[in-house]
């Protein structure tokens, strides 16, 4: 018993990796997300069963598909494609890992901003076999461009299927050379990259005796090694009020408490707070996880909040530090990428949603459109329609605090949704107030 616990620590004190992957159709991407599960040990029994001998098996000979454990729909598995984003989990003993399997095709292109938008991660697979030339393919850009747009600070080029190119270090340093010009244009700073074969596992979980003129990890030891996001722990704390808790409220043991998820930095009790938009200056008594209570809260920590008076504090409301930089407001800029059949229509109203918080909004223009063939914004007056990136001005009915998504991801991040038919119509990151 000993020896497991020291092998594998206290998952309370593991650390947790986002990851999410993405690039073109065929890039392999679930393959190689089965294969991380399987070399490392966190695929089931009845799992390997159930994909043993499945109609929809793929592999060739009597390889195991390994795609099959990502792509868990009955139209996935027959055509071959994914189509929605997949979500597995599994831990080694230096961390635990939620990988995001995103699908390929341009039309899933929102799928992709969907799971990357939570993520601090991301694998861009490129199959070595169709671009060995160098000449990358469009959803490779678009998914790059979209790591860059939504803040991903790691970013892992997995350059896969080589066993079908035979192991060519040329092809490989090509592709190199074409995604770091790629990244130079996007204004991506730095990227990792390496030669691998999921299908053989080759420099997946061990290093490849195929690749001798590669020095660096493997994927897994990889991941393992990439600091977490330092940025958003330094952030200045941010508080949506997601539920008031009431209890006793005529009784003298009367119970008034804020139910939230903390993002960035740590609050004590004692410290001094601002309710947003009131404005009303607080301090905070207490802080609960249930019955426990805690001596600090930390970003990411879902906690109660115990305020040293009664305010008028409602869901929705966001609680900042008394000396927080705050800029509220209700006009702002915002890049959106649209999700919905649906064209953007500048004479409706949508309903926005940032955190807790949800109010009326209205897109007053578009200014540019992002064209993803000559990867930059280019000056555009008109709708936007699926899958679309834009820049946009727009109006709320009531003021917001409008951090910048760089600043602070859970206050420059909303969504907008349709009122008539709420569906989710678009993802909007905060650019500008």
């Amino acid at each position: 018993m000993n020896a497991i616990n020291e092998q594998w620590p206290d998952a309370r004190q593991t650390q947790v990796l986002r990851l999410i992957t993405a690039g073109s159709v065929d890039d392999g991407k679930s393959t190689l997300i089965g294969r991380l599960l399987f070399d490392s040990k966190g695929v089931f029994a009845d799992q390997l069963q159930a994909i043993t001998g499945s109609k929809y098996a793929r592999a060739p000979d009597s390889a195991l598909d390994l795609a099959l454990l990502t792509d868990g729909l009955e139209a996935e598995r027959e055509q071959g494609i994914t189509i929605d984003v997949a979500y597995r989990y599994f831990a080694t003993p230096a961390r635990k890992f939620i990988v995001a399997d995103a699908p390929g095709h341009e039309q899933y292109t929102r799928n992709m901003v969907t799971g990357a938008s939570t993520a601090q991660a991301a694998i861009i697979l490129i199959d070595a076999s169709r671009v060995r030339e160098g000449e990358l393919l469009p959803q490779t850009k678009r998914h790059s461009t979209l790591a860059r747009l939504l803040g991903l600070r790691h970013l892992i080029v997995a350059v896969n299927k080589m066993d079908l190119v035979d192991w060519d270090q040329a092809v490989y340093e090509r592709i190199h050379a074409a995604y770091r010009e790629l990244a130079g244009r996007l204004g991506i700073e730095s990227f990792h990259i390496l030669p691998l074969s999921a299908l053989s596992g080759d420099n997946v979980v061990q290093p490849s005796e195929r690749t001798p003129w590669h020095e660096g990890p493997p994927l897994l030891s990889l991941l393992e090694a990439l600091p977490l996001d330092e940025a958003a722990r330094a952030a200045e704390p941010r508080f949506f009020v997601q539920w008031v808790i009431r209890h006793n409220g005529s009784g003298r043991d009367a119970f008034r408490g804020y139910a939230g998820q903390l993002a960035g930095g740590l609050w004590r009790p004692g410290d001094a707070l601002r309710v947003l938009p009131s404005d009303e200056p607080v301090r905070i008594a207490r802080i609960l996880r249930g019955d426990e209570e805690l001596e600090a809260a930390r970003d990411g920590d879902s906690v109660t909040l115990v305020l040293d008076r009664d305010v008028d504090v409602s869901r929705g409301d966001l609680l900042v530090g008394a000396q927080a930089r705050t800029q509220t407001g209700r006009d702002f800029e915002a890049d959106l990428c649209w999700l919905d059949q649906q064209a953007l229509n500048p004479a409706r109203l949508y309903w926005l949603k940032q955190g807790t918080r949800l109010t009326q909004a209205r897109v007053q223009a578009v200014h540019s459109r992002r064209d993803i063939h000559e990867l930059r914004a280019v000056d555009w007056s008109g709708t936007l329609a699926m899958n679309d990136i834009g820049r946009a001005s727009l109006r709320t009915r009531d003021p917001l605090v409008l951090d910048s998504y760089e600043r602070q991801r859970a206050t420059g991040a909303f969504i907008l949704i349709d009122m008539a038919t709420n569906q989710t119509a678009a993802a909007g990151l905060i650019r500008a107030a």
